[in-house]
């Protein structure tokens, strides 16, 4: 459940299980920032409150490499670095249909419906409404689905299941989402995460694998695409 692949003084670099809520929200489920948080406890004997910087998320039914600061200030510049779209942030997906371009940027405009927790796709000037902009593309395909990789310019709230959706390609598994019959976790994995060192001003690049032998990933070869 805490599946650390880095570590150190700054930063905190862990694998979100899929269907945990990334923190605290009305179902009461364990969230990962509290996993997290007691992790560091255990792990550096420390007493009391710990700080966990959260710059980022991810949607529950979606797995993958997350980021997280360990001090505040790091937090900031972290935080910083996404308002000024300097992360990079890629993902896997695989679909239902193949989009008719090989590779293609979508750009929309979402709002969001708090009490439903649902988001659409508006006109541009509706009130609330956030650009959306990602860019996609086909890595294979067959069986009428297709394996993408999608890099986020933005991180908005379902974003990617609400723009392949109005592509008439939905996520495979997308039960909100998409027309969805077959009753498999979301396929839509967080695989990189491409950054600055909020300290060394390094570039860090942090790379995972979608669950390979599950459906509908083991449709696909997905490993021979990971380092692209």
């Amino acid at each position: 459940m805490c599946d650390v692949i880095y570590e150190d003084n700054h930063l905190l670099v862990a694998v979100k299980p899929q269907n945990v809520p990334v923190q605290l929200d009305s179902s009461n489920d364990e969230d990962f920032l509290t996993i997290l948080k007691n992790y560091l406890k255990k792990e550096h004997n420390k007493p009391g409150n710990v700080y966990l910087g959260l710059v980022h998320r991810l949607d529950r039914p979606t797995g993958g490499v997350m980021v997280f600061a360990k001090t505040s200030k790091c937090a900031e510049r972290l935080t910083n670095q996404i308002k000024n779209r300097e992360i990079e942030k890629t993902y896997f997906a695989v679909l239902n249909g193949v989009p008719k371009d090989r590779r293609g940027r979508l750009t929309n405009y979402l709002k969001k419906n708090e009490k439903e927790n649902t988001v659409s796709i508006v006109p541009q000037f509706s009130e609330g409404a956030k650009e959306a902009i990602l860019d996609y593309e086909i890595l294979d395909s067959k069986n009428g689905k297709s394996l993408v990789k999608i890099n986020l310019e933005t991180g908005r709230s379902h974003q990617i299941r609400v723009q392949m959706a109005g592509i008439n390609c939905s996520v495979v598994g997308d039960q909100k989402y998409g027309e969805e019959k077959e009753k498999c976790k979301l396929a839509l994995f967080s695989v990189q995460i491409k950054l600055i060192h909020p300290v060394s001003k390094k570039v860090y690049t942090f790379r995972v694998p979608p669950p390979y032998d599950e459906y509908p990933w083991n449709m696909f070869n997905v490993s021979k695409y990971l380092l692209l």
